[in-house]
């Protein structure tokens, strides 16, 4: 986040709020669209009861600190990443309840009493995500030359924390992964696959620029397994219903390097292809 903020400057907020479309569309996907995915994946694809409520307890979780990341090292639109971060965490927290207990009662026929404190949501949204930000921005604002040296230096280091995070997973779960696969590995690949194209389709079809349809990609598509697994194992007390957010939360990784390589790549022939015209 740091990185990410030393990449930043107050323009690139300016903008998002001169032309909010993207925005909306970004937050539409993630609110809406997202928790119709989870469940229509639910229905087509076989899984206990149990399993079923917690992909779509994933499926309504906001975008975490991990689609910041993976935006800014796909060199997607950071800004709009983390407005669209903060925003659907401060929507899902009254979505979160309303949909989840949606879910209890139609696989299970019981509802729960679920309830995000806002106040300490919202500070974990300031402190995780927005205060780093700021402080890196503050540096690129009044030392430009030193932050853009850091910056280079931040994104390989970003870069080489999350090869060692998947890596680390892999063998930590590795023992665990057969039988989780076998329960909702097709479920929870196909949400991440058909929420990330469909964020993308929709930058498309709304005619957003190339960096803010690989953004919304993957705000849409990199969710938050941590909540998603709180909730679950914690406020519902069902380990069962974690087991889509922990394979998620493998899954998404994983996903998120395709992501980052195809946006740097598409990126790059922009680029070029807009010099050449020059």
């Amino acid at each position: 986040m740091l990185g990410m903020g030393l990449s930043l400057v107050p323009e690139d907020f300016k903008r998002i709020t001169r032309d909010p479309k993207a925005v909306l569309v970004g937050t539409v996907c993630q609110v809406l669209l997202l928790p119709l995915i989870g469940a229509l994946i639910t229905l087509v694809v076989p899984m206990q009861p149990e399993i079923a409520v917690g992909l779509l307890v994933l499926a309504v979780c906001p975008g975490g600190p991990s689609s910041n990341l993976i935006t800014y090292l796909a060199k997607g639109d950071v800004a709009l990443s983390v407005t669209l971060t903060a925003v659907s965490s401060i929507v899902t927290v009254f979505t979160i309840p309303l949909f989840t207990n949606l879910a209890l009662q139609h696989f299970l026929g019981e509802s729960a009493a679920i309830a995000l404190p806002i106040g300490t949501t919202t500070l974990q949204i300031f402190l995780i995500t927005l205060l780093p930000t700021a402080i890196g921005m503050t540096i690129r604002y009044q030392f430009p030359g030193t932050a853009r040296r850091l910056e280079k230096q931040m994104s390989r280091l970003a870069a080489g924390l999350l090869a060692l995070v998947i890596v680390l997973l892999l063998v930590k779960e590795g023992s665990k992964l057969p039988g989780f696969l076998v329960q909702v590995g097709v479920g929870v690949f196909l949400l991440n696959l058909v929420a990330t194209l469909a964020g993308f389709l929709a930058g498309k079809v709304f005619r957003l620029p190339l960096a803010q349809q690989i953004c919304i990609a993957i705000e849409v598509g990199i969710q938050n397994g941590t909540l998603a697994i709180a909730i679950t194992a914690g406020l519902l007390n069902n380990p069962d219903m974690a087991v889509p957010a922990a394979i998620y939360s493998l899954l998404m990784y994983i996903t998120g390097f395709g992501a980052i390589l195809y946006g740097r790549q598409a990126i790059c022939k922009a680029e070029a292809a807009a010099h050449t015209v020059d």
